[in-house]
């Protein structure tokens, strides 16, 4: 399935006014793609997610599946975010089928289909357990499974590993290519981490400082399984660094002449 967003541009009512949150914004995700998007905080990358998502439909443009217009939420589409989000009352198992109890399935066919999941994300051992007396990156896998279960045709990630600390996050990209790699998803993932997205990323798109809008394209073909410490992730970083760097500054320039001309 192909989504695209075609001049997208969204703004919002604040304090200080109208702000203008994304500005013209073209893309296309192909099928099967592993798409990061990149860039300084309050670019307008959670907003794009929750456009393709359908969750946001105030906005100018098209976004579109299959050349079709994006009228709301769909299980076509699921997004993930930085907390997982769990049904606490609910075991990891019955968390992972709830998307599937929802569509009717029979209770003997939703459990083939969540033991598959489980193990996909190895968390078959903790099907039982509830999401308390998991780690943040075990609950994160759950939500994973949880999401993967219903078969969506595109995975939204909008900075799923921010929180979690360094080891278990380099354990997530892992785990994370080889649940790409065995069900060919289509996924767009969110992160302000140059690092993550050369990992993760089969290509790069680099947005500008607010208002947001598509700068650069990365392409990089680097053999996968990929790591944090790879000497093709450290060369490629530096040279999409060095973009990101110049749109921090400039985000950071702006917000400083806002605060100054308020006062």
């Amino acid at each position: 399935m192909n989504f695209a967003l075609r001049g997208v541009s969204k703004s919002f009512s604040s304090r200080r006014g109208r702000v203008s949150a994304l500005s013209g914004v073209d893309l296309e995700v192909q099928d099967g793609e592993f798409l990061c998007i990149l860039g300084p905080s309050g670019c307008g990358k959670s907003s794009l997610l929750n456009i393709m998502a359908g969750l946001d439909r105030e906005y100018q443009g098209q976004a579109l599946a299959n050349g079709k217009l994006i009228a709301g939420p769909s299980a076509e589409r699921l997004l993930l975010f930085q907390e997982p989000a769990l049904f606490p009352w609910m075991n990891i198992a019955e968390n992972v089928a709830f998307g599937l109890a929802a569509r009717g399935l029979p209770r003997c066919e939703r459990k083939p289909v969540v033991d598959r999941y489980l193990a996909m994300v190895h968390l078959e051992a903790f099907a039982h357990a509830h999401p308390h007396e998991l780690s943040g990156g075990m609950r994160q896998r759950a939500a994973l499974a949880r999401a993967l279960a219903v078969d969506p045709d595109l995975l939204l990630m909008d900075e799923p590993f921010a929180a979690l600390d360094a080891q278990t996050r380099d354990m997530l990209h892992g785990e994370l290519q080889e649940v790409w790699t065995t069900t060919g998803k289509t996924i767009v993932f969110v992160t302000h981490n140059v690092r993550e997205a050369l990992i993760l990323g089969d290509r790069v798109l680099l947005m500008s400082a607010r208002p947001g809008k598509i700068k650069k394209e990365f392409v990089f073909d680097l053999p996968r399984p990929r790591h944090f410490e790879d000497p093709g992730i450290a060369e490629a970083a530096r040279v999409v660094l060095a973009d990101l760097k110049a749109e921090v500054e400039r985000a950071r320039d702006e917000e400083v002449a806002r605060v100054s001309a308020s006062r």
